[in-house]
């Protein structure tokens, strides 16, 4: 089989497309500062009248995530919907509507990091502070101090609990622009979870959930008009193709040791991965207009 297309920009496709779905971290901006290249591209596609939708794993509310699109460089009537997967599962939370999410009862485990956080405010269900009164793990964010290995005697007594792990945020990782450092996401522990045997429930990337959820509101849906941008092929790539629609890698992100070459090429040993194996339609270095 043969690799996705190369481009060197946004610009060599966008006439195939009226809807942009764009990830955040990797492509919009590194976790502090947003792109310059991307900064402009979202402004060049607004001039084009092209539907941009930003549907990230981030665990924070919907409205947390449009607050912070101004300080990162963009403006926020710029994108005709921002859907984050922390939102999804805070809804699905307090207003069930999936079978799972049914049969919740109301006392949660915490994982994450400590303090206070605004996706707590309003939640229908009941933080406990010992894992043996829980119904239900909620994974949010990270403590990176804390090392993944580091949860496993947690994980054990939740799984000797047939505790089913509710996951805010499905990424695996992210990397620090300045540092390269690679950080663990909420996604790795309820992956380690599952490989021990234990029930995980997402609605993030890559599951068809959050893209309908970002789409409810859309008429006329024509999904060979759409294109998914993000830099992981596990979530961003997989969730393009659940969904039905193409798909564009962005090579500088998490997958970067993979297009070391200074040619862009697709990278056959990424297929030996089998969380990598799908394909996107297009490959580019960086989301520039």
């Amino acid at each position: 089989m043969t690799g996705p297309n190369v481009i060197k920009s946004i610009s060599q496709i966008i006439n195939k497309f009226d809807t942009l779905i764009l990830d955040q971290w990797g492509v919009l901006h590194d976790g502090k500062n947003g792109y310059l290249d991307a900064i402009n591209c979202v402004k060049q596609l607004k001039l084009l009248n092209k539907n941009l939708i930003i549907i990230s794993n981030s665990s924070k509310k919907k409205k947390e995530s449009i607050e912070r699109l101004k300080p990162l460089g963009f403006n926020k009537n710029d994108f005709v919907e921002v859907i984050t997967s922390g939102e999804v599962i805070w809804q699905e939370l307090n207003k069930p509507s999936i079978s799972w999410a049914k049969k919740l009862k109301k006392n949660y485990y915490h994982i994450g990091l400590k303090g206070k956080s605004k996706f707590f405010i309003g939640l229908k269900k009941n933080l406990v502070k010992n894992i043996k009164d829980a119904d239900f793990l909620l994974g949010t964010n990270v403590d990176n101090k804390i090392s993944i290995i580091d949860y496993v005697p947690l994980l054990k007594k939740a799984l000797e609990a047939n505790l089913p792990f509710v996951c805010a945020n499905p990424d695996y990782e992210s990397i620090e622009r300045t540092n390269n450092k690679r950080n663990y996401c909420m996604g790795s522990i309820a992956k380690l979870y599952k490989n021990f045997g234990g029930t995980v429930h997402i609605l993030g990337k890559p599951s068809k959930v959050i893209y309908e959820r970002a789409f409810s509101s859309f008429q006329n849906l024509r999904k060979n008009k759409i294109i998914a941008i993000g830099d992981s092929i596990p979530h961003d790539i997989r969730g393009a193709k659940n969904f039905g629609i193409k798909s564009l890698l962005i090579t500088s992100g998490i997958h970067k040791e993979f297009f070391q070459k200074k040619e862009l090429i697709w990278n056959k040993n990424i297929d030996k991965y089998e969380e990598l194996s799908v394909k996107p339609d297009y490959i580019c270095k960086k989301f520039i207009y």
